[in-house]
């Protein structure tokens, strides 16, 4: 893995920031950016417990891919990573890291700050926030129903 100029993965694991930032790591590389989207305890004044994500996998992985490959073809990127976590995740652990590594900053920030925002947009991810009064809510593209099937495998 270490040696591609890519890295996506949905997982139910926890993802682990020092392994995004050693993966981005690489000779040619000036500057690297990283975001980390974590779940926060406060949502709209609304206790938050936890979030819960799903995803139409393969859909997902594609659309993931394309990012990463018009990223790469838009900025001068040495390396992508876009990890994304699927099932509960607990406050304050990380929900999504997105990072690349370039020669030089500004390509970095750029490219960075463009998938993160795409990738929220785009891919078939679904976030389920489960709230302190018991509530819960859907969040996505075209959420799925409260009865619907799961959809991350």
């Amino acid at each position: 893995m270490a040696d591609e100029p890519v890295w996506i993965a949905l997982q139910h694991a926890p993802l682990a920031v020092q392994d995004a930032y050693a993966f981005l790591q690489t000779p040619g590389a000036g500057g690297l950016a990283l975001f980390v989207g974590t779940t926060r305890r406060w949502t709209d004044g609304k206790e938050t417990l936890q979030l819960e994500y799903e995803a139409y996998r393969p859909m997902a992985v594609q659309e993931m891919q394309r990012l990463a490959t018009h990223a790469r073809a838009r900025w001068p990127l040495l390396k992508v990573c876009l990890l994304h976590r699927l099932g509960v995740v607990p406050i304050t652990e990380a929900s999504v890291i997105v990072g690349t590594a370039a020669a030089h900053r500004d390509a970095a920030f750029a490219s960075c700050r463009f998938l993160i925002d795409t990738l929220k947009r785009q891919v078939p991810i679904w976030k389920r926030e489960h709230f302190a009064d018991g509530t819960t809510e859907w969040i996505g593209h075209g959420a799925p129903p409260e009865t619907g099937p799961t959809l991350a495998v």
